[in-house]
């Protein structure tokens, strides 16, 4: 590292468990976050201003009024821009030593599983169920860990999938292709902080990964009820029926 970057990183450096190694192993991570919205957002600028080397953003839809609410990376002028590219200038305003690449297109099959063998954790920033199983398949297909974030109305949830662990359940075990887990913001609203709450979060685990600190959610679910500001806590374990870990 040269001198800015000392200067740069210098409070997470100082962080005993992390040091100059932690810091040296985020500058060379890869990282593939799947969604360039609301969990996308925080995710992406505290990743960036905390090191990641490379970051890789998919999102195929385009910004409009309605996201500006809780899309903090994205301005009034961005509007009508693809949401990976005025990510991606976000990013660099923040912090242009930052490598971006900006897939403005909806990752699936041979592309999403491509792109995940590059990363060295996928965060899931998706909107959708169909999408979320997919990611976990290839993920988990391919032992890459995977972060994964959901809010609607006021409630989110939050966990870790570390494939590289053999006894790790899966985003799989907790909702199948059968699951009515389909509400929108679009159609049940959501409260802005909220999806910033659960993005510092989710990128937070990223970090706790790649640096190997601190205890990471994997094996757990975080719940939260932000009408009362309640966390509660489930153990995951592998469902010996699940078609993808078993």
């Amino acid at each position: 590292m040269n001198d800015e970057q000392l200067l740069r990183y210098s409070r997470q450096i100082m962080l005993p468990g992390l040091d100059l190694a932690g810091q040296e192993k985020l500058l060379a991570a890869n990282v593939l976050i799947i969604g360039a919205g609301g969990l996308g957002c925080p995710a992406a600028m505290y990743l960036a201003s905390s090191g990641i080397g490379q970051m890789t953003i998919a999102d195929d839809d385009v910004v409009d009024l309605s996201n500006l609410q809780r899309q903090i990376a994205h301005h009034t002028s961005s509007l009508g821009l693809s949401k990976a590219a005025s990510l991606k200038e976000t990013l660099l305003q923040l912090n242009p030593e930052v490598g971006v690449t900006a897939l403005a297109e909806r990752l699936e099959g041979t592309i999403l599983s491509m792109e995940i063998t590059k990363a060295d954790v996928v965060v899931d920033c998706s909107d959708n169920l169909k999408t979320r199983l997919e990611i976990n398949k290839y993920c988990q297909q391919h032992k890459v860990p995977l972060v994964s974030g959901a809010a609607i109305r006021m409630e989110a949830q939050l966990s870790v999938f570390n494939f590289r662990e053999s006894a790790s359940p899966c985003y799989q075990c907790l909702y199948d292709e059968d699951s009515e887990l389909s509400l929108s913001c679009s159609e049940s609203g959501v409260i802005a902080p909220l999806v910033g709450i659960i993005g510092s979060m989710q990128s937070l685990e990223v970090i706790k990964l790649i640096c190997s600190i601190g205890d990471s959610v994997s094996g757990r679910l975080l719940l939260l009820d932000a009408a009362i500001m309640q966390w509660r806590e489930m153990a995951l374990a592998q469902n010996p029926q699940c078609p993808i870990c078993n």
